[in-house]
């Protein structure tokens, strides 16, 4: 079983990662998005308290843009973290959504703890339980982490699936995969808390198992538990970026490159190329004024006269 746990983990690596590369390339590749207009834009540091953008400056396009990355932080990392908008606009969603959405950012941490843990391992550092030093602060963090983040996600897993089911709104925009993938979460966390508990409370057996994949020195299991437990995390690991739930990094372009995409179309031969990409992608609106087959395009869709007995355009 040991190697086949092994075996998994190297494959849930390369799935997650060809994953989220996949994804990216993917909306690389999608056409060109409609500018939203909604402001205030985040980089516009001067303008974000009021609204309003860069065009509303006379002779707007011989003037040098403003674009804050810190005016962009400021606004994406409450809204990471914190939930932000959620707790705004929904605040009863945001008692279930925050614990879930937190707890997995601090597995993620809990997971950087025992990759650096390994790391020092592998550099000969001696990460054994009572060690001291920095390493002893290495480990304590790491003990202390993990058991909060299994504890603050699988709760929050737990009151996103209560709030699904008895929800009447939210149940009907619920599929079956929100509701596996919610009890995916709640059995494989209750795994790792119980295997916490009675198998590696320090966390040393997780870190060495670790410290085995990144130095390619596999090492023989004496528990079941603690082999289903780590094949378990790493089949969910691999299966994330599969689902809706790439949101976590895809979040990224919704806000940097769509909501607040302002670039100007002002000798970008790029933007020209996609835009005209777009126009000429068929319509197959069923509006009878658009005169649209699934065929003609928005060029020629746009181009065409209704009043005109032949549908030329216009003179």
């Amino acid at each position: 079983m040991s190697i086949i746990a092994y075996l998994i983990a190297y494959v849930a690596i390369v799935v997650f990662l060809g994953a989220v590369v996949a994804k990216v390339m993917a909306y690389k590749k999608l056409p060109q998005h409609v500018r939203w207009e909604l402001y205030p834009v985040a980089h516009e540091a001067s303008r974000a308290e009021h609204g309003g953008s860069y065009l509303e400056d006379v002779d707007w396009w011989k003037k040098e843009r403003e674009s804050s990355m810190v005016g962009e932080l400021k606004v994406m990392i409450p809204e990471i973290l914190l939930l932000k908008g959620v707790w705004e606009h929904n605040k009863s969603l945001w008692w279930v959504s925050f614990p879930f959405h937190f707890g997995l950012y601090l597995l993620a941490a809990f997971a950087g703890l025992l990759l650096f843990g390994a790391v020092l391992h592998a550099g000969g550092v001696s990460m054994v339980p009572g060690a001291g030093g920095f390493a002893g602060l290495v480990i304590l963090a790491t003990k202390i982490l993990g058991p909060v983040a299994y504890v603050l996600c699988g709760l929050g897993a737990v009151g996103l699936l209560v709030r699904r089911l008895s929800n009447r709104e939210m149940r009907n925009y619920s599929s079956v995969g929100h509701y596996f993938n919610l009890i995916l979460f709640m059995v494989t966390l209750g795994v790792a808390l119980y295997t916490w508990r009675a198998y590696d409370p320090e966390f040393h057996a997780m870190r060495g198992f670790v410290y085995s994949l990144i130095t390619f020195k596999m090492i023989k299991f004496d528990s079941a538990l603690f082999a289903t437990q780590m094949l378990m995390i790493f089949a969910l690991m691999a299966y994330i970026p599969l689902t809706h739930m790439s949101h976590f990094f895809m979040k990224y372009f919704l806000w940097h490159d769509i909501r607040w995409g302002d670039e100007p179309n002002i000798n970008t031969p790029e933007i020209d190329k996609r835009i005209g990409e777009n126009l000429g992608q068929p319509v197959s609106w069923a509006a009878e004024h658009v005169h649209a087959d699934g065929k003609k395009n928005w060029v020629e869709v746009a181009s065409f006269n209704p009043m005109r007995p032949d549908g030329n355009e216009a003179e």
